[in-house]
């Protein structure tokens, strides 16, 4: 914009010169007749050039040609229907304005109102020149000016981003051994970091030390409770067991209850607790292979197959011992119930997490009987031995690490054990 103007304002002196020799030279005869001075430029003498001038009188305010440029040939400069009153107005003013030449180029024009000596009117003097050149140049600098800025905006931007790229690295790389840790890949951050970030790597370490401290408290808590809630328990049962009676049955009853409760309680506890931990991870392929081992041995009277399929590389974000009781008491059930077959599938559905199913062949259960079955202590075949506590354990393991567990048909007829749990990267 101020490159717009500063160039028009040129333009314009340059309009102003013309017009001030035209009026310094230019005279009036003894018929009264106008007479222009000789102009040195050529362009003023040759037609439709780009530069004109022209000497008017106004008529009722309308402005009559007089005297014009050769370059005008037979056209006169167009004016604005309002520039005589306008000059009346205010005369010695120059006025400028944009009209048409007679190609229909653009022109920039000066006019302005004057008494010549001698004459009866006022005159007035008219001089245009071609603007296509500065409008011309306007753009080129316009163009030059926006690529320019272009350029510098795109330097810039490019110019942060690497700063903060190479700037905030160490950041992103605690940010990465971080979630090593979480994912049971690391222990603990063990970066070199520059000074800046080294303290709060150090505090990271420290709180996760700290954390570590507080799950193994727990731990031991809870193995102290359950020896010392077990312990009076075994008594109370060994007892009633000698003195057999009505009142030793009662006691046997609640006393195998309550054995029960600490059991579910205690799991759940320790399970909570071990979630907290940091990240330890275990093989699927390693604990299901185990189980069908062991579970293939124990039932081989029946003649169980299990049909287990693992990827090697598909870990479980938790303690191996806490999966050997998911994925056992689910396949223990199964095989239980089962005719002859049990098939372990699992499928990966998230970086984040994993699903482990388990079907049998056996009766199955109807939708009633899947809603019960998960319930505490619930027993759907009195007849079968148990405590009827091995759903239930599993459904509250399951949660306990954020995972779930649903009941469904299964695809070779019988029940459908589906579990989705934390999923640890390889």
């Amino acid at each position: 914009m101020l490159f717009q103007q500063a160039a028009i304002k040129r333009f314009d002196q340059g309009l102003a010169e013309l017009i001030d020799n035209l009026t310094a030279g230019t005279t009036i005869d003894e018929k009264a007749e106008i007479l222009a001075p000789a102009l040195t430029d050529l362009r003023a003498l040759r037609a439709y050039s780009g530069k004109y001038w022209q000497i008017s009188e106004p008529v009722n305010g309308v402005l009559k040609s007089r005297v014009r440029s050769r370059s005008l040939w037979d056209s006169e400069l167009k004016t604005p229907p309002d520039l005589a009153l306008r000059l009346a107005a205010d005369p010695g003013k120059p006025i400028f304005y944009d009209t048409r030449g007679p190609l229909n180029e653009p022109l920039r024009a000066m006019a302005t109102r004057a008494e010549l000596p001698g004459g009866k009117a006022p005159v007035v003097f008219m001089a245009a020149e071609d603007r296509s050149p500065v409008d011309r140049d306007i753009r080129n600098f316009v163009t030059a000016t926006a690529l320019a800025f272009l350029l510098l905006g795109v330097g810039m931007v490019a110019a942060v981003v690497i700063q903060v790229r190479v700037g905030l690295t160490p950041l992103f790389a605690l940010r990465h051994e971080v979630a090593y840790v979480r994912r049971g890949k690391r222990e603990r951050i063990e970066g070199a970091y520059p000074t800046e970030l080294k303290p709060l790597a150090d505090e990271l370490n420290a709180l996760m030390a700290h954390n570590q401290e507080v799950v193994e408290r727990q731990r031991t808590h809870v193995g102290n409770l359950a020896h010392a809630l077990k312990t009076p328990l075994s008594v109370m049962l060994a007892e009633s067991q000698a003195q057999p009676g009505p009142l030793a049955e009662v006691v046997t009853r609640q006393s195998e209850a309550m054995r029960q409760q600490v059991d579910h309680h205690l799991r759940r506890a320790r399970a909570a607790a071990r979630t907290q931990g940091s990240g330890e991870r275990t093989s699927v392929a390693d604990v299901l292979d185990e189980l069908s081992r062991t579970l293939e041995r124990i039932f081989q009277d029946k003649g169980v197959t299990i049909d287990w399929d693992a990827e090697d590389d598909l870990y479980f974000l938790g303690e191996r011992q806490d999966l050997l009781e998911l994925a056992g008491n689910a396949m223990e059930n199964a095989s239980k119930w089962c005719k002859s077959r049990v098939r372990v599938r699992t499928e990966v559905i998230s970086p984040e997490r994993l699903r482990l199913s388990v079907e049998d062949d056996g009766p199955g259960l109807t939708p009633e009987e899947r809603e019960a079955a998960i319930q505490r202590g619930a027993r759907l075949d009195e007849s079968a031995p148990g405590s009827g506590l091995g759903l239930n354990i599993i459904d509250e393991l399951a949660r306990a690490y954020g995972g779930s567990l649903t009941l469904a048909q299964a695809r070779l007829g019988g029940l459908a054990v589906i579990l989705e749990l934390p999923r640890a990267e390889a």
